[in-house]
C-alpha cells in the first residue's frame, strides 16, 4: 500500500511549470533557452502598486487579517466589479485568496460532491480538470475546434449538461488561445444555462484588461442578470497588473457560496498575505492608465508572432482577441522526418524537438485538451519573440529538408 494518497499520485504535475523548470534548468547549464513557456507578464509591477505595499509594511500591516480579506481590499473589488463590470456585490458577496487558483480550489472544494461533472471547454487552462479530480468531481471536456475560433459552441454546451452537471467553467479571454467571447456570443451560451437551473457558471476574468482591436470584454454575470445568483466571477491582480508572484486573487458571488469558500480556507492557509492584500487595494484603487500603453505593446507583439508563425512551413496561427497566447496549429509537421531521423508523431513530439534542439520552450496542446496544437506566450520581449519565432521557422525548414532527402 502506498503512503501517498492515491488521488495525488494519478494527478500529473502541471505541464506549464513543468516546461518552466526544465527551460530553467537548460538555462542554468549555460543553454540560449527561450522560453516561451510560463503565462507572466515580463513588465514590472507599477510603481504606485509597490509604493503601497512598502508603506503598508512601515505602518506595520503585517499582521493576520480576516480570513477573505481586509476591509479595504473587499471595499475595492466591490468598486472594481461595479466600475468594470456593473455588478453590485456587498462585503459578505467578495473574498480575496492567495492567487486565482485558490478561488477557483475554494469554490469547487465547497461544492463538489463524488461524481459532480464540471462542464470544462477545450482547450483548457491546465490546473481545472485536475482540480476537479482532486475533489471527487468528473471533468466532462467538451472540444471546441478551431473553425469557431476554439469558442463553445451553445448546441454542444447543451448536450454535455446532464442532471449531475454542477458546474461550467468560461473563461474569456483564454488560456491557452487568447479568444474572447462577445456579448452576443456569451449570451448564446447563457441563453442555454438558463434553462438549467442547477447549473452554476464559474466565469474566470483573470485576463479581463488584455484585450485588442478595440474588444468590449463581457462578463457572463454581466450579460446576463439573472445568472448573478449563480455565477461566481474569478478575477485577481496577476495578469492585468503584472502582480503574479503577489498572489492575490479574488471573486464576487453568492453569499452563501462565499462563505462556504470562506470556511475552506479558513482551514487551510487563512488570509493572504497582508502586504499583497495592501497592494492590490492600491491596484484595483488606482490609475489603469498604463493598461493601454502594455496592451499597445502585447499587441505588437501578437502580430509579430502570427505573421513569423504563419510563415512557417506547417504551421498556421489565428489571431487571438486577448490574454497574451497564441495557440497555433501543428498539424502540418506532424508526420514529418527531424533532420536527426525521428518522426514527429504528435504535438508533445514537436515542442520537445523545439526545446532540445532549437532551445526554444513551449507547451504542446495535449496538456490544454486538444491536438495537434501548441501554446505560445508572447509576454516577453519583441526581441526575444523575433529570435525564437526564427528558430521554429527554421525548425519547420529542417523538417521540410528531411522530408526532401529522404525522397531524393
Amino acid at each position: 500500500m502506498s503512503f501517498y494518497a492515491s488521488k495525488v499520485e494519478e494527478m500529473a504535475a502541471s505541464p506549464t511549470f513543468a516546461i518552466d523548470g526544465k527551460a530553467k534548468a537548460m538555462q542554468a547549464a549555460g543553454k540560449d533557452v527561450i522560453n516561451l513557456g510560463l503565462g507572466e507578464p515580463d513588465f514590472d509591477t507599477p510603481d504606485y502598486v509597490k509604493e503601497a505595499a512598502k508603506a503598508a509594511i512601515d505602518e506595520g500591516q503585517t499582521k493576520y487579517t480576516a480570513v477573505g480579506g481586509t476591509p479595504a481590499l473587499k471595499q475595492a473589488i466591490i468598486d472594481k466589479f461595479k466600475r468594470d463590470n456593473n455588478l453590485t456585490y456587498t462585503a459578505d458577496q467578495v473574498m480575496a485568496s492567495t492567487g486565482g487558483k485558490q478561488v477557483l480550489f475554494n469554490a469547487f472544494f465547497a461544492t463538489i460532491n463524488e461524481g459532480d461533472e464540471v462542464i470544462i471547454p477545450a482547450p483548457y487552462w491546465v490546473s481545472y480538470p485536475d482540480m476537479v479530480e482532486l475533489l471527487g468531481g468528473k471533468p466532462v471536456i467538451v472540444k471546441c475546434d478551431e473553425a469557431r475560433n476554439f469558442k463553445l459552441d451553445p448546441a454542444a454546451l447543451e448536450a454535455a449538461i446532464t442532471p449531475k452537471t454542477k458546474w461550467v467553467i468560461l473563461n474569456s479571454p483564454s488560456n491557452p488561445t487568447g479568444a474572447a467571447y462577445t456579448q452576443a456570443e456569451m449570451k448564446a451560451l447563457t441563453n442555454v444555462l438558463l434553462r438549467h437551473p442547477h447549473v452554476w457558471v464559474l466565469s474566470d476574468d483573470i485576463y479581463e484588461h488584455v484585450v485588442y482591436d478595440g474588444f468590449k470584454f463581457m462578463t457572463v454575470a454581466q450579460v446576463e442578470p439573472e445568472l448573478y445568483e449563480r455565477t461566481l466571477t474569478m478575477n485577481g491582480v496577476s495578469k492585468s497588473y503584472a502582480m503574479t508572484g503577489w498572489r492575490l486573487g479574488f471573486a464576487g458571488g453568492s453569499a452563501g457560496l462565499i462563505k462556504q469558500m470562506q470556511k475552506v480556507q479558513g482551514q487551510s492557509t487563512s488570509n493572504p498575505s497582508s502586504i499583497s492584500q495592501a497592494a492590490a487595494t492600491a491596484a484595483l484603487n488606482g490609475d489603469h492608465s498604463f493598461l493601454k500603453a502594455r496592451n499597445d505593446e502585447f499587441k505588437k507583439r501578437r502580430d509579430i508572432v502570427v505573421r513569423m508563425l504563419n510563415e512557417a512551413e506547417g504551421l498556421t496561427c489565428a489571431v487571438p482577441e486577448g490574454a497574451f497566447y497564441v495557440f497555433p496549429s501543428c498539424a502540418g509537421v506532424i508526420g514529418k522526418e527531424t533532420p536527426h531521423g525521428k518522426i514527429i508523431n504528435s504535438d508533445e513530439d514537436f515542442v520537445t524537438y523545439l526545446l532540445e534542439d532549437k532551445n526554444v520552450a513551449c507547451v504542446h496542446g495535449a496538456a490544454f485538451g486538444l491536438s495537434p496544437y501548441f501554446r505560445i506566450s508572447y509576454a516577453t520581449s519583441e526581441e526575444a519573440l523575433i529570435k525564437a519565432c526564427q528558430r521554429i521557422q527554421e525548425a519547420c525548414a529542417d523538417f521540410q529538408t528531411a522530408r526532401v532527402k529522404q525522397a531524393g
